[in-house]
């Protein structure tokens, strides 16, 4: 099990940026595939990016393509999420988690959760 805490949220105006953070406890962090997911008032859970353990391989749904950025750094225990060119679709609290089992964008794979961070954008 792993703790993992967001951080970077807040409010921009469209076009603009934010890189979120999620650092996890533990010394085996490397180990975890990491995902990163949104929740929008009245909507399901969505899918952002994952990453790989070792960072080789990257998976985004296909409306943040082009615009968001999944990365690691396992010698700080942190998963970020560089987002560029947000959109007032984009707002939601976005949540990272953590799974040993396959990269995957399915939800319930994911055992370990933040306790998410908000972003809200304007347009």
């Amino acid at each position: 099990q792993v703790q993992l805490v967001e951080s970077g949220g807040g409010s921009v105006q469209a076009g603009g940026s934010l890189r979120l953070s999620c650092t996890a406890s533990g010394r085996i962090f490397s180990t975890y595939n990491m995902g990163w997911f949104r929740l929008a008032p009245g909507q399901e859970r969505e899918f952002v990016a994952s990453i790989s353990g070792n960072g080789d391989d990257v998976y985004y749904n296909d409306p943040v393509k082009g615009r968001f950025t999944i990365s690691r750094d396992n010698t700080k225990n942190t998963v970020y999420l560089q987002m560029n060119g947000l959109e007032p679709e984009d707002t939601a609290v976005y949540y990272c988690a953590a799974t040993h089992l396959l990269l995957t964008r399915t939800a319930s794979a994911y055992g370990d959760w933040g306790q998410g961070t908000q972003v809200t954008v304007s347009s």
